[in-house]
């Protein structure tokens, strides 16, 4: 949200996590692979918006890496309907902010200051993450996690 920028090593983490972790749980190989080509679906995707300009690169890496725990599965459907409103509701927030007189005044402050600026995007990556946490409870890692429990 400060930088705008999502790091690589954000991404990489999530998809080296997943490619170690699953295994390990017993997910059958071909789940394992399904997982590994929802990840490259949404890849192909989200490069074409990032090449179009719909998306930033970071975003797409993001919300590619995190189609990997989700796998092809209705979890990633409802991943991305999640992302999609609360990228909606954060864009339409942002755009209320930056027309307002509120931002004339809080706009200088450092976690504000993107928000403010008409010239920047929208910091997707927050949708994602929320929209990630939201569902990843239901997805087959996680119920596998808590049935350690």
């Amino acid at each position: 949200m400060l930088s705008m920028t999502i790091a690589n090593r954000v991404s990489v983490l999530l998809l080296a996590t997943f490619t170690v972790i699953a295994p390990m749980t017993g997910m059958e190989w071909s789940v394992y692979f399904s997982h590994l080509a929802a990840g490259m679906a949404v890849l192909v995707v989200t490069f074409g918006l990032f090449a179009l300009g719909g998306m930033g690169g970071g975003d797409a890496k993001l919300l590619s890496a995190t189609a990997v725990w989700m796998g092809l599965s209705m979890t990633l459907v409802q991943y991305l309907i999640y992302s999609t409103l609360l990228g909606g509701a954060l864009t339409v927030a942002i755009l209320l902010y930056r027309k307002s007189p509120l931002s004339v005044f809080t706009g200088h402050l450092l976690p504000l200051r993107n928000f403010a600026d008409s010239d920047t995007g929208v910091p997707y990556g927050i949708a994602l993450a929320c929209g990630g946490m939201i569902v990843f409870p239901s997805t087959v890692l996680a119920q596998w996690a808590m049935a350690q429990f």
